[in-house]
């Protein structure tokens, strides 16, 4: 790939070659970043070539990505999800412009298929037949559905309290499903012992380097749907610390390519019951486990796999950290539908929740513009929607009483 330099330690520096198996650092064990020849990708392609071009989806962004030319990449139609401007949200929210992208639309309903997606595309390079990982569930089904698509066959692990749901898509899949009796703590170091026993290829995001790199195409299209004047904040939901940092990374490589002028700010939103990489940022030392207390269970990790990207993209952003309740993010739910009929799992309003708690707090001006990011549609965990949204009113099939509980 002439266009990928090699894959660097973030912690001792050290440089890798990009091959496609690549995972952490061979000396320290560090966690590696994809490092891009600019120079050369500005050779390749415009702004005004993007324009032209008819592949919607996130392989339009190819010269970006650590692929091979416009080869044979997965089938399923990943990314180019839509992308709106909230005039209501924005005047409900107390901000000057806010927009929502929603990569609930994507093939299993969560940003999480821009990983896997790249996961495919590297594992076929490597000329594996079997993909792995461990997830609280969309990791997992978006896995499951790529792999499926390619014609790979995969073994996942979740923790128990996976929704059902969720552990339904892995399961139509056709994925070999591992539910382990304990945390994601648990999942993940069990999930590590069976990929190295059995050398299936590794698609945990904080192992493998390229997943961040599907999970960056996510700001190319914020930045192009943008006409390439970006916002001044960009909120996002945050876990295991994997989607922050990609975002970041993709912002990063267009400013370096040129493609936009400035960097958004980061605002990194946590649940309150379970938020380890917002609590180190808050209280400036190294971050340390938490217990998972939260319904949004996305981004329930009380031991995140990626804290050191996810800690230099807030840091470098100069973002804001921002930790919301339950409660917070069920009302952040309701107003998204309400507002925008946009439908979000938990995790998926986070970011919407952070914004509105970032107001309400003066930690973003009100002439503000913002990006949040809904990363999972709400069909994902319906009985958390029904706890956001409420019961439907019951009767019979009585006129009368009709009108009487109209009246009420």
């Amino acid at each position: 790939m002439k266009h990928v330099k090699s894959a660097k330690c973030i912690r001792c520096g050290r440089e890798h070659a990009a091959v496609p198996g690549v995972t952490t650092c061979e000396s320290c064990g560090g966690i590696l970043d994809i490092i891009y020849d600019y120079d050369w990708i500005k050779t390749q392609v415009t702004k005004e070539a993007l324009s032209d071009r008819i592949e919607h989806s996130m392989w339009r962004y190819h010269e970006f990505l650590p692929v091979e030319g416009t080869g044979n990449f997965p089938q399923l139609r990943v990314g180019w999800s839509p992308f709106y401007e909230e005039p209501r949200l924005a005047a409900f929210l107390g901000v000057d412009t806010m927009y929502i992208k929603d990569d609930g639309i994507n093939p299993t309903a969560s940003l999480k298929d821009r990983a896997s997606a790249m996961a495919v595309a590297k594992a076929a390079e490597a000329g594996v037949s079997t993909i792995a990982c461990s997830s609280t569930g969309n990791a997992a089904s978006s896995l499951a559905g790529n792999a499926a698509a390619a014609g790979f066959e995969t073994y996942i692990f979740v923790p128990e309290r996976a929704p059902r749901g969720k552990v339904s898509q892995l399961m139509m899949f056709g994925a070999h499903v591992i539910s382990v009796q304990g945390t994601y703590e648990d999942t993940f170091r069990l999930s590590a012992e069976a990929i190295d026993h059995w050398g299936w290829y590794n698609r945990n995001a904080a192992i493998n380097p390229y997943l961040m790199e599907g999970k960056k195409t996510v700001s190319f299209e914020i930045a192009e749907q943008l006409g390439w004047k970006m916002t001044d904040y960009v909120a996002v939901s945050v876990g295991d610390g994997c989607t922050i940092s990609g975002v970041w990374k993709g912002l990063k490589d267009l400013y370096a390519a040129g493609f936009i002028d400035k960097l958004p700010r980061l605002i990194s939103v946590q649940a309150e019951g379970c938020c380890p990489i917002n609590r180190a940022i808050a209280e400036d030392r190294e971050w340390y486990p938490m217990e998972e207390n939260t319904l949004a269970d996305s981004i329930a990790v009380g031991v995140p796999r990626n804290p050191d990207k996810a800690l230099r993209a807030i840091r470098e952003s100069n973002g804001i950290v921002v930790n919301v309740s339950d409660q917070e993010i069920l009302e952040a739910m309701r107003i998204l539908g309400n507002q925008c009929g946009v439908f979000a799992e938990p995790a998926g309003a986070t970011g919407t929740a952070g914004v509105k708690k970032a107001v309400e707090r003066q930690l973003i001006p009100k002439g503000a513009s913002v990006v949040s990011i809904v990363t999972g549609n709400g069909l994902k965990d319906t009985t958390n929607a029904i706890k956001a949204a409420g019961e439907p009113l019951s009767l019979k099939p009585d006129m009368e009483l009709l009108l009487r509980a109209f009246e009420q």
